[in-house]
């Protein structure tokens, strides 16, 4: 929806926590301050993100903690998040040979939008705004994928939202599809608060100006990207070697990350001076933040074992 002002908004969670009734602790003790623009939330699969995400969205309560958005406690008032949040779960499920406009139409009487002149300017705004006014009469089980990612924004969108959550938007999208719904993600994120849930390091680079690492249900590191860098300025090197050079690379360097091309493996070194001949020094970017980050995670799990 466009604004001409901009209301700031701030979620605020403090030390919450999640086990469910099969013993997996899915949230472990998590606090983060998050205000308007994208919020990248990063994490391998089974991290503990669609549970925050859930937990957010007053679709279940914590074990402990608190959660309020705007100064107000969405767990003892889930009704107030529910009124201001649009939501894109990572399974939106869609109702087959039933138009987009009909079905925004009926999402949007769900949430609360009972003026049919209202309701019929929501509509189309969020068409609009999601660039599917032209695809409105098609049934929406006949979209792509890009464009059914794009109508979940635009269901997301109904209401008016203050907060809106993502969660793994672009995962299987191809290059193009994903870079218009990414644009489409930072045009909503000027005004609002945008939580972008993924595991995919580029979305967070590209869109978010604040961020947050989470693996087994703890958040490991937080801040602007651009600071989590700065962090690790000269202390990222780069060497070409043979595949079968990388055990002993792994035994005497620490290896953040290795690729294979054109039959050689290209690795990255964390330390803090030149490791040794043959390394040249390269500028970290978030993906070394990433697999530090969980490396160091993993490190600290082992020592407890």
């Amino acid at each position: 929806m466009h604004r001409e002002k901009i209301t700031m908004n701030i979620l605020t969670i403090n030390g919450l926590k999640k086990t469910y009734a099969n013993g997996v602790r899915a949230i472990n003790d998590v606090t983060l301050e998050i205000g308007n623009g994208m919020f990248g939330l990063l994490g391998p699969n089974g991290a503990g993100k669609s549970s925050l995400m859930r937990t957010i969205a007053a679709l279940q309560k914590p074990d402990e903690g608190s959660i309020k958005f705007n100064g107000v406690n969405i767990i003892d008032d889930p009704l107030y998040i529910r009124k201001n949040l649009g939501y894109l779960p990572q399974e939106f499920g869609v109702y087959p040979r039933i138009s987009a406009y009909v079905l925004l139409d009926h999402i949007a009487v769900l949430k609360g939008v009972v003026d049919k002149a209202q309701r019929k300017q929501q509509v189309i705004s969020v068409l609009e705004q999601t660039n599917l006014q032209q695809h409105q009469h098609k049934a929406v089980n006949t979209y792509s994928g890009g464009m059914r990612q794009r109508f979940g924004i635009a269901q997301a969108l109904l209401g008016d939202p203050r907060i809106i959550i993502v969660d793994e938007p672009t995962a299987g999208l191809d290059p193009e599809e994903r870079y218009r719904f990414n644009n489409l993600l930072s045009e909503i994120g000027e005004h609002i608060i945008v939580i972008l849930s993924t595991h995919i390091v580029e979305d967070v680079k590209d869109l978010c100006t604040d961020m947050a690492v989470i693996a087994d249900g703890c958040v490991l590191s937080k801040g602007h990207p651009s600071d989590l860098l700065q962090k690790l300025e000269n202390k990222i090197w780069l060497k070409t070697i043979n595949k079968s050079e990388l055990a002993r690379y792994r035994d005497n360097h620490r290896v953040i990350s290795s690729r294979l091309n054109a039959g050689k493996l290209i690795i990255r070194v964390l330390n803090s001076g030149l490791p040794g001949e043959g390394f040249e020094s390269v500028r970290a970017d978030l993906e070394d933040v990433y697999f530090i980050t969980l490396s160091d995670q993993q490190d600290k799990t082992e020592s407890y074992v």
